[in-house]
């Protein structure tokens, strides 16, 4: 027993050999399963009557309407359903469009192609500017030479939110792309890194901490490009589909929070968050909103110490890509991609300096879980993502205060020494 507490604590059993293994084995298990689905599929429609890539319907869908002069009807529950029917069949369950308006300038240029071709042109362009960010990232990091080593694209390619991502034809790898690529230019190209965090615009949940860890670290360049981006980005939407789209965005956002959030017809279990797991426990929306906004909060504050501490640029990045999925009430499982980049930063600064006890455990299994945690929350009631992610951003903020007391002990030590006649 004292063996495998050791292993755990050191991490030692996270060796180079079973690293590939377990990320080959879950690369090859992943590709059999979208062969199987391809083999199986009836027309547009996979062995259970879903459409290939489902969630990526709703999308198309959308993109079909707004290219036939009808961008408000994505934002109308029944006509959105309707366009759905019409493209994959009668029987073809409700994918529901709750995205800005902003996203419709990608629904409709992907709507130009047939279906299939449009899914795998979106998931493969994504997942390709995924690798691409996390290589960068890793160049940029504090140890590059892991960019050099091609480990990193098979650990990068079996992590399990991939899977989740590739099944769903969701745009997880989009999301962790664009964190990925501001934080590596945050400090060499501030412009540029605030454009590509304006983009997140299309999921503004996410983007709800970006502004407050750019005020409290005083990047106020990175922050007026994030503002003109997510204004440039408001007129471009509007020019392209007209005003109208803007009131019928906000009028689908309350059946967005009445019927999939705090109804749950989504799932709870899907989601990961802290709002779900109070309603997974059988609380009401307000003690399940009071319970967020107290998470919130606390992560809100844990980000401003994190990115105002000594702490290393790594450990700050990775903090903001964790804490972005914390600090939301909608976050579901095909979203934790955003783990990627934090991953990747938190092995480079470990490479750098060092890891800590378990720190190397809470790795694995922030790689591991996205693919278990919709089931175990479905049987458990515990969304296992969210005490993983909880867990990692206390160990970076346990980092920060350390480095904020080492700091004051140094500046002691100097006026110390200046003391000394």
């Amino acid at each position: 027993m004292s063996k495998l507490v050791h292993l755990l604590r050191s991490g030692d059993f996270l060796t180079r050999e079973r690293m590939a293994l377990w990320s080959a084995g879950f690369v090859l298990g992943s590709l059999l399963c979208i062969l199987f689905l391809g083999l199986t599929a009836h027309g547009l429609n996979d062995y259970t009557g879903r459409p290939l890539g489902t969630d990526f319907s709703n999308v198309y869908a959308a993109g079909v309407a707004a290219g036939h002069g009808d961008p408000t009807a994505p934002f109308d529950i029944l006509r959105q359903q309707q366009a759905e029917r019409a493209i994959f069949g009668s029987a073809t369950p409700l994918y529901g469009w709750h995205y800005p308006p902003f996203f419709l300038l990608v629904a409709a240029g992907l709507a130009k192609f047939s279906y299939v071709p449009a899914l795998i042109l979106w998931q493969g362009s994504t997942l390709l500017f995924y690798l691409g960010a996390l290589w960068l990232l890793l160049r940029n990091s504090a140890s590059p030479q892991l960019a050099k080593d091609p480990l990193w694209v098979l650990l990068a390619l079996g992590f399990t939110a991939v899977f989740v991502n590739l099944t769903h034809g969701q745009n997880g790898f989009l999301t962790a792309a664009l964190f990925a690529v501001a934080l590596a230019l945050l400090d060499r190209r501030p412009w540029a890194a605030g454009v590509l965090l304006g983009l997140l615009c299309y999921k503004p949940q996410f983007a709800l901490v970006i502004p407050l860890v750019l005020a409290a670290s005083a990047r106020w360049r990175t922050f007026a490009a994030a503002a003109i981006t997510v204004l440039a980005a408001a007129m471009a939407t509007t020019l392209r589909f007209g005003l109208a789209v803007w009131p019928a965005f906000l009028a689908s956002a309350r059946f967005t929070r009445q019927v999939i959030l705090e109804q749950g017809s989504t799932g709870f279990h899907k989601i990961q968050s802290v709002f779900a797991w109070i309603s997974l426990w059988g609380g009401d929306p307000a003690l399940a909103y009071a319970g967020q906004a107290v998470a919130t909060l606390l992560v809100l504050f844990g980000l401003v110490r994190i990115w105002r501490s000594d702490i290393a640029t790594g450990y700050k990045g990775a903090a903001l890509c964790l804490g972005a999925l914390l600090a939301t009430p909608y976050s579901l499982d095909y979203d934790l991609m955003l783990m990627a980049p934090a991953i990747a930063l938190l092995i480079a600064e470990g490479k750098a300096c060092g890891f800590r006890d378990y720190e190397q455990l809470t790795l694995a299994l922030l790689w591991a879980v996205p693919v278990a945690a919709r089931n175990v929350a479905q049987y458990t009631f515990i969304p296992l993502a969210v005490l993983l992610a909880g867990l990692s951003l206390i160990q970076i903020c346990r980092r920060g205060c350390a480095a904020k007391d080492a700091a004051k002990v140094n500046k002691a030590s100097q006026f110390t020494l200046r003391s000394v006649p």
